[in-house]
């Protein structure tokens, strides 16, 4: 599929301006994502209509906690990535350049048909971050939008001005991963830059409708400081507000960053407190089990709200529209009736198997 994010330069080489990578490429060239390539004298989308695969699962799981909790989410990715991330926890997805990866095919029409027949209240751009996959991830929240459905992105935040404004039109929640702090971890770790994703987060939360959560995985020795956590969250609430959730999330030794242990949980504590303390209102503990870590608070009068315990909410104490039954101070988020009871399931999914003929 043509794109449209791209410019020819002098030297007869193309460069792609969906990201701030700018990859220049002669032809037949692809970028560092490995789904955009250079054909004559533009750049296409080499993974349109295509997936790793499909699965039905909590939104939670995104991890988003104040959108629509308790709802299944049609889930799936493609292949290819725009960072370099050292510690990928998907990088048989995102770094993967073996067509086999991209073996489910089906149009954004049946996509949505299917999340819309299993009972899924959104489709969420996963596993490998939508950025590459634009153009398609668009066209599978508009035709989402059409059956009622929510359209979510599981991203880096990587994107240049333009296209991020033209792909967050379409979507409604977002979970950035906010990988680090510093200009060098992202530099040597990630072969990126911080300040593009500080970028898009202030773009998301002051520009856009989309509700907003962020995601930091905590690697020992390398993003996990009290200084840093604590810069970070300070950060968030100066720049985006107290209403915006962090999740702490535990890091496991994969890809090319095996020398390091996993994260223990006291670290994700700690990391939780550090936020509280500077004001975040809503900072959770992932891929731990703890109930404390993973459930909703009100900011008000403190009573618990959402008490989950993993991906199950076993206690719910909002109102239909998000707010706090003890006291009436709203819970930021997007709330619509009653908790979902998806709970923990997952359901990989073979789309044809399962759109009405």
């Amino acid at each position: 599929m043509a794109t449209r994010y791209w410019h020819e330069l002098s030297d007869g080489r193309v460069q792609c301006d969906l990201c701030p990578r700018a990859c220049k490429l002669r032809d037949g060239q692809r970028g560092l994502c490995f789904v955009r390539s250079r054909a004559g004298n533009q750049i296409v989308l080499t993974s349109y209509g295509c997936s790793s695969g499909f699965c039905v699962d909590p939104i939670e799981k995104k991890p988003l906690h104040h959108f629509l909790p308790g709802s299944a989410v049609l889930s799936f990715g493609t292949a290819g990535c725009n960072l370099a991330c050292r510690f990928c926890q998907n990088w048989d997805i995102s770094k993967s350049k073996e067509v086999d990866t991209l073996s489910e095919r089906a149009s954004p029409r049946a996509i949505a048909a299917a999340a819309k027949e299993l009972g899924a209240a959104s489709i969420a751009f996963t596993y490998n971050d939508p950025v590459p996959f634009m153009e398609f991830a668009i066209d599978c929240a508009d035709a989402a939008h059409e059956l009622g459905l929510r359209a979510v992105a599981v991203t880096a935040g990587y994107i240049c001005a333009a296209p991020r404004a033209e792909m967050y039109a379409h979507i409604d929640a977002a979970n950035v991963d906010l990988k680090a702090f510093t200009e060098d971890f992202y530099r040597r770790v990630c072969g990126a830059e911080l300040g593009a994703v500080l970028e898009t987060l202030e773009y998301l939360r002051h520009e856009t409708a989309v509700w907003l959560e962020i995601t930091n995985l905590l690697i020992p020795g390398a993003n996990d400081s009290d200084a840093e956590i604590d810069a970070l969250t300070s950060w968030v609430v100066g720049h985006l507000g107290p209403d915006v959730p962090v999740h702490f999330t535990a890091f496991h030794p994969d890809f090319k960053m095996t020398d390091r242990p996993g994260t223990p949980p006291g670290t994700l504590a700690r990391a939780r407190r550090i936020a509280l303390a500077n004001g975040v209102h809503h900072a959770y503990t992932g891929n731990v089990r703890s109930t404390e870590g993973a459930s909703t608070s009100c900011s008000g009068c403190g009573v618990r709200l959402v008490e989950r315990d993993w991906y199950e909410i076993r206690r719910y104490r909002l109102t239909d529209d998000g707010l706090c039954r003890s006291c009436g101070t709203r819970c930021p988020g997007v709330f619509e009736g009653p908790a979902g009871t998806w709970g923990p399931r997952f359901r990989p999914v073979h789309i044809p198997e399962v759109v009405p003929r």
